[in-house]
């Protein structure tokens, strides 16, 4: 450690934190499938020839069946005299992909896809297209391919896709589904004349797969309660009718299984993704071949799954049959008699399925068979990486015999079909198949110990190394501080043994991965914990007698102030409180990524007891106008996080967010000019430059950026679409504003005070264009509460090194490019004053002209205000779920075309201008506090490691694609934080340029 610098240090954190962030990738989400099983067939012969399967993105249960399905008379029909309904619940991720694969591969998303594409596969899987005979698909070109590409022969799956620029949420979007019906129509005329088609048409085995994605783009652009939403169910009714009229003339039979269902549903705001019922209810009705009729719960004496959310849906009198999304590829492949897709989870739902008890019990059986196999085949590949093998204890038959022992099983229950007692045969299949998927479960979970507590160790090393470090360099805790000889040479012996002990275990480690056939990744996880901790333990010595100089030196000051000062107010007692503070902050961070209105109660304390309790009554009198302001600020700020995350579109506080920052701006060009002209600043300045000082384009832009979203917003709801004019004055308002700092940063000497002006007005146009609601006013009120923040830090600095600052802030001096006396003249005054410079390298070591101080316990309240200003510009207008189910409306004024990754880049710029203006008044309140570069940042970074291993065992791999993708966030936010503040700690200092700041704690010389 004696030979490691600061650059050294960051890169060794960035290397650890990137590393580590994909842990929990490792950890939580490996694929669960497996391969290497035999296909198992279902009972034959099949009760169908043909199967169609109608998914419509986005349709809700409840706006399919409510009224008596009074949207949609055919499917009425379908549910009152043919077929058998109900809900399908989706278990996990409420988005398009994981419900289409869950439909058609019976397997819930595998989790490792979190990190790959839309379109591609992670892992290949088998589907129930992959084992028709052949398959016509039409619909988006987000969810046909992944099927496609997946199967064994690619000319089995057909695909009919539009193009992506067709998904635009500006038109309506059943114009997309009328777009299906029509090819499929297309398709049977073609069929008449092409007798290749026709004899392809009339195998057996063969799927029909509609992807109807208008409901899902209706939803998000206009609601689910809206005009177009609800028309567009008539649309798919309609459809789904005339798709059975054209294969009912063509086939002349009745071997054709129909099932319609949705991948997810719809939130009343237009959003899906999280486990909310709107989002996880989705319909289910099948009819046709092999499948139940109608059941009058009158005649059966049951209601099957009704509750009292399909009470006043007006279909009591039909028997509701629920199914898990999984549940439904077992079913489809039951029809038609295909093999079960090998990956399959699904529990085929008996109550759809219309055939005799023994064929019942059979098709049971083989289900049991298929879900079995995947077992066996997880258990076989543990047991072969394990040096102490632990089976799962329902199931512990493993190894060679596991297979004979499993077929008695399965032999009974076909002797159980023999004798007719299927009821039983059908208990046993089931109850086999649920502990095969708990074992799977108990598999897939296996190494979670181990791996969690290589990281634990990794995270805690990091905590403890990287805190002597800033203790031996930044603080004053080992100074003077210098072992004997002897003792020396001694710890030289001892430091030899640690490194042995280190090797060892290292090696130790490497050969039990070696062992279990462990990725690579998991040997870079190993090294680091040993490497911390070792390099942390020849630290030992002066840990021991720093932390004794400091008992004793309490000691002594206490004895001598007994008589004085109470206990309580003792140096000891204050810097252990301190630390408990920040402790205790750190975990309401933590909290806050749960219930965001936690930082409520937070800010009202910045504002008002912070004021009370750190700075004396003579301060507060001195600077009352200052500090009614923060409190004020910090009032208003407070609110926020009380305010809905899920937003509705309202332009009247858009346009009052930009009459604010309008008005703002005016104030700003009003009292600038005071602060750069006369004896307040120590140069001379030209009346063309004193002009071009005043921040007045950026307002233009501001104004413009308001009109374009009141344009905007006018068109889009009259159904005109996104006027092109509108758009490119967007892209254009984009570039212009994000140019607009680095341009005026080419000015130098300017007031710090006027480089944050421009700042904020110059992010302020992009910030208007990407809100919908009142994140416009936050972002004035978060502005101003941060400045406030700066001023109030640099006058109660001041204070504590004696010397009163300008009520005005306006000291400045010209540009240079060290900390040194200044001589200016103006009029017949003239004046002395120092100041440093931002623009100066961060990584420059600290000399005696810059008189740069050490860290001290106080400094954790700055590190603690930071943070909590971080969290508050991420949550306070939203929160990590509202960026996994996103409001598009956002970006309408750019694009209406459904492009994911264009639309999270905006997404994200909106989320990080709050950041950028952070970061600059930061860089400027660090120069002022004369801080040593990187020593607050690596203080701040050194302990929000206690955020990540909160967030560490709090991540999920299973529940909703909220709840997965939440904790993931979660983990990866506070993992990666050190990245995140290094691109802060560049982008404060890039912003601020080369603006100068006066320094605090020097006299001001007046000659």
């Amino acid at each position: 450690m004696d030979s490691l610098t600061t650059t050294r240090l960051l890169m060794l954190g960035v290397a650890f934190h990137l590393f580590y962030s994909w842990s929990i990738f490792d950890i939580y989400f490996r694929s669960p499938i497996v391969h290497g099983m035999n296909p198992v067939l279902p009972p034959q012969p099949a009760p169908a020839s043909r199967l169609v399967l109608f998914v419509a993105d986005g349709l809700r249960a409840d706006k399919l069946y409510e009224n008596r399905m009074s949207r949609s008379p055919y499917l009425r029909k379908i549910v009152e005299s043919e077929g058998t309904w109900g809900i399908s619940h989706t278990r996990v991720p409420t988005e398009s992909r994981p419900g289409h694969v869950a439909i058609i591969a019976g397997f819930y998303e595998d989790v490792s896809a979190v990190t790959r594409g839309w379109k591609t596969n992670p892992v290949n899987f088998d589907s129930l297209f992959n084992e028709s005979t052949h398959t016509w698909s039409f619909g988006s070109p987000d969810i046909l391919p992944m099927f496609a590409h997946g199967a064994s022969d690619p000319h089995r799956v057909e695909m009919s896709m539009y193009s992506s620029e067709e998904e635009d949420f500006a038109k309506d979007g059943s114009v997309l589904d009328e777009w299906v019906f029509d090819k499929v129509e297309a398709m049977f005329n073609e069929a008449s004349r092409n007798q290749t088609l026709a004899k392809q048409l009339r195998q057996n085995k063969i799927v029909f797969f509609f992807h109807l994605l208008g409901l899902d783009t209706n939803g998000h652009a206009f609601r689910p309660h809206s005009e177009e939403y609800t028309n567009n169910i008539r649309i798919v009714d309609t459809g789904v009718e005339r798709i059975v009229g054209l294969i009912s003339d063509f086939y002349k039979d009745d071997q054709t299984a129909f099932v319609v269902t949705a991948d997810h549903g719809m939130s009343n705001i237009g959003n899906h993704g999280d486990g909310h019922p709107d989002n996880t209810r989705t319909p289910m009705i099948a009819w046709g071949a092999g499948l139940m009729k109608p059941r009058l719960t009158a005649s059966t004496n049951s209601k099957g799954d009704h509750d009292a959310e399909s009470e006043p849906w007006g279909l009591g009198d039909f028997e509701r049959h629920d199914v898990n999304q999984a549940d439904i590829a077992p079913l489809m492949s039951t029809l038609i008699g295909v093999p079960y897709p090998m990956n399959s989870v699904g529990v085929l739902p008996l109550q759809y399925v219309e055939n005799t008890n023994e064929y019942k019990a059979i098709a049971t059986l083989g289900n049991a068979r298929q879900v079995l196999a995947q077992f066996l085949v997880k258990a076989a590949q543990k047991r072969s990486t394990e040096i102490l093998f632990r089976p799962f204890s329902p199931l512990e038959a493993v190894g060679k015999d596991a297979e004979k022992v499993y077929e008695k099983i399965m032999k009974r229950v076909e002797m159980w079909i023999e004798r007719g007692e299927f009821e039983r045969a059908e208990g046993l299949s089931g109850e086999l198949v649920r502990s095969c998927l708990d074992g799977l479960r108990y598999y897939q979970t296996y190494d979670w110990f181990f791996l969690r507590s290589i990281v634990s160790l990794g995270y805690v090393g990091w905590i403890v190394f990287s805190s002597i470090f800033i203790m031996k360099t930044y603080g004053n805790l080992f100074g003077g501080l210098q072992p004997s000889p002897e003792t020396l040479k001694a710890f030289r012996r001892s430091d030899d043994s640690v490194n042995r002990v280190a090797i060892g275990l290292l090696l130790g480690l490497f050969a039990v991965l070696l062992y279990k056939r462990s990725p690579i990744l998991y040997y870079v996880y190993a090294t680091f914990p040993i490497v911390f901790w070792s390099e942390s333990m020849k630290q030992r010595w002066f840990v021991v007698h720093a932390l004794r100089r400091v008992m004793r030196s309490r000691g002594e000051a206490g004895a001598r102030r007994a008589t004085a000062a109470k206990w309580w107010k003792s140096d000891a007692f204050t810097g252990v409180i301190s630390i408990l503070l920040y402790i205790i902050s750190l975990e309401i961070l933590v909290y806050s990524y749960f219930v965001r209105e936690i930082l409520t109660p937070s800010v009202l304390l910045m504002g008002f007891a912070w004021p009370q309790l750190s700075m004396t009554a003579s301060f507060r009198q001195r600077n009352w106008r200052l500090v009614n302001a923060w409190r004020v600020s910090c009032t208003i700020l407070s609110i926020f996080t009380l305010l809905p995350v899920e937003k509705t579109e309202d332009i009247r506080l858009v346009a009052m967010g930009g009459v604010a920052i309008a008005v703002s701006a005016g104030v700003a060009m009003i009292q600038l000019p005071k602060l750069q002209m006369g004896d307040e600043l120590p140069v001379q300045i030209s009346a063309n430059e004193s002009t071009r000082t005043k921040p007045g384009y950026p307002t233009f832009l501001v104004v413009l950026s308001s009109l374009v979203v009141i344009s905007t917003s006018y068109a889009l709801e009259k159904k005109e679409g996104l006027p092109l004019l509108n758009s490119l004055m967007s892209w254009s308002i984009l570039g212009i504003t994000l140019a607009m700092p680095s341009i005026d940063s080419v000015r130098r000497g300017q007031h710090f005070l006027r480089r944050l002006v421009v700042i904020y007005l110059s992010f302020a146009p992009i910030f208007i264009l990407l809100s919908i609601s009142y994140e416009v006013l936050f972002y004035v009120a978060f502005s101003v509460t941060v400045l406030l923040w700066l001023l109030l830090e640099r006058q109660l600095y001041s204070e504590t090194a004696k010397q009163s600052l300008s009520q005005d802030y306006s000291d400045v001096v010209s540009g240079r490019s060290s900390s040194s006396d200044v001589s200016t003249s103006s009029g017949s005054s003239s004046s002395r004053r120092t100041a440093s410079s931002v623009e100066n390298s961060p990584s420059s070591p600290p000399t005696q002209s810059t008189a740069q101080r050490v860290l001290t316990l106080a400094d954790l309240r700055l590190a603690s205000f930071f943070l909590f200003f971080i969290n508050v510009a991420f949550f306070g207008t939203g929160n990590i779920a509202s960026i996994s189910s996103f409001s598009i409306e956002s970006v309408y004024r750019f694009t209406t075309v459904f492009n994911p990754f264009l639309m999270g880049v905006l997404l994200l710029l909106h989320k990080f201008v709050p950041f950028f203006l952070l970061s600059a008044a930061f860089g400027v309140l660090a120069v002022s506090l004369r801080l040593p570069p990187f020593s607050l940042f690596l203080l701040v970074v050194s302990t929000t490691d206690v955020m990540t291993l909160n967030f560490f065992f709090l991540v999920r791999d299973v529940g909703s694609w909220l709840e997965i993708g939440t904790t993931i966030s979660h983990f990866v936010i506070a993992s990666v934080f050190i990245v995140f503040q290094i691109l802060l700690f560049s982008a404060g200092h890039i912003l601020v340029g080369s603006v100068l700041v006066p320094e605090v704690g020097k006299r001001r010389k007046n000659t």
